[in-house]
């Protein structure tokens, strides 16, 4: 199965402050706490692995078709695709999540549809637009206003942020592109404003 962690690291350092952490850098720096995140059920595995084998699925779990658009393109800003390997829309992040949230308990789901929610109010009023309607540049603007609170969260946006980026991560991590497609060499780089890991020297 794609969704297996396999990928258990434990040497990262927080001591450096480039500006470009690599995806495998911040695989390190999660590792510790991998174990302690909840994998789906296997129902929703096997669901999972046969939409980024290419079946389509019949329905959301538990987002509706707006907010897994909202979420497609939220994802795909924190891991783009890059020269190397494909990103978060390519690895079916956005998929994952809505299993992970549907199957989860309802302060989760809460956190989700609160969240989602405080991210189109701030693309409305900053932008005027709804976030999957705003710009690139509109999108990273947006998101790194809400990573800026991402070590001592306190906003609703904030607290988001911390989760959307922790689920997009395992996510693509779990998925056969983070796993056989990026995890051989140092490739695809997070936006270096979203991320809260230093590079490994």
């Amino acid at each position: 199965m794609d969704d297996q962690d396999q990928h258990q690291h434990h040497d990262h350092d927080h001591g450096h402050d480039h500006d470009h952490p690599t995806r495998r850098d911040v695989l390190k720096g999660i590792g510790a706490a991998a174990a302690a995140i909840p994998f789906l059920s296997p129902e929703s595995a096997e669901a999972l692995q046969q939409m980024r084998s290419g079946a389509a699925g019949s329905k959301f779990l538990f987002f509706t078709r707006a907010q897994h658009a909202t979420v497609d393109a939220l994802s795909e800003r924190l891991i783009p695709a890059d020269d190397h390997s494909p990103g978060a829309r390519a690895a079916k992040v956005a998929d994952f999540i809505d299993l992970y949230v549907g199957e989860a308990q309802p302060d989760v789901k809460a956190a989700w549809t609160e969240g989602l929610t405080a991210l189109e109010q701030a693309s409305q009023e900053k932008f005027k637009a709804p976030f999957v309607k705003a710009s690139a540049e509109q999108q990273i603007e947006l998101l790194t206003e809400m990573s800026r609170g991402e070590t001592d969260p306190k906003t609703p946006l904030e607290r988001f942020f911390v989760e959307s980026k922790a689920r997009t991560i395992q996510g693509y991590y779990t998925s056969k592109i983070g796993i056989h497609q990026e995890l051989g060499y140092k490739g695809n780089q997070f936006l270096p404003e979203f991320v809260g890991f230093a590079e490994q020297s």
